[in-house]
């Protein structure tokens, strides 16, 4: 497979736009505030990866086959079930701020919230910029 082959790649789509999108309304509020917070932890500018994901910055990563993959450090998608914040919890990392966090779930490297009014901003706020520096640094198991 090569990356033109790949479904989920950084398109010209608006992270503005994406969200704008969201129907239900409170997801589409959660979405656009855990943006503002993405953007002024980053401080970089999003780009929607796909056709739902919104990625910031670049974490280049090598597969088991040997090819050269390109990804984001940290990103979400507002998914109609929960909001789904990627990159905060790679390898079990993070679990002293999961277990302050309030309400969520977690997957492999995935953090879903169904209300950000669930969870503690300033803890959100400590995760990813954990996630973010981490990734630039490759201390957490991913590549740098």
């Amino acid at each position: 497979m090569t990356p033109s082959d790949r479904k989920t790649t950084p398109t010209d789509a608006s992270a503005d736009e994406l969200i704008a999108a969201v129907d239900d309304e409170r997801r589409r509020g959660d979405a656009t505030q855990a943006l503002a917070l993405m953007r002024e932890v980053t401080g970089v500018e999003p780009v929607v990866w796909g056709p739902s994901m919104i990625g910031f910055g670049d974490l280049p990563y090598t597969t088991a086959d040997g090819k050269e993959r390109a990804w984001f450090r940290v990103g979400l998608a507002p998914r109609k079930a929960a909001l789904t914040f990627y990159g905060l919890t790679f390898y079990g990392s993070n679990e002293d701020l999961l277990e302050r966090l309030g309400k969520h779930t977690t997957g492999k490297g995935c953090l879903y919230v169904k209300r950000l009014s669930d969870v503690d901003e300033t803890v959100l706020r400590e995760l990813v910029e954990r996630a973010w520096t981490e990734s630039s640094q490759g201390t957490d198991g991913r590549p740098a």
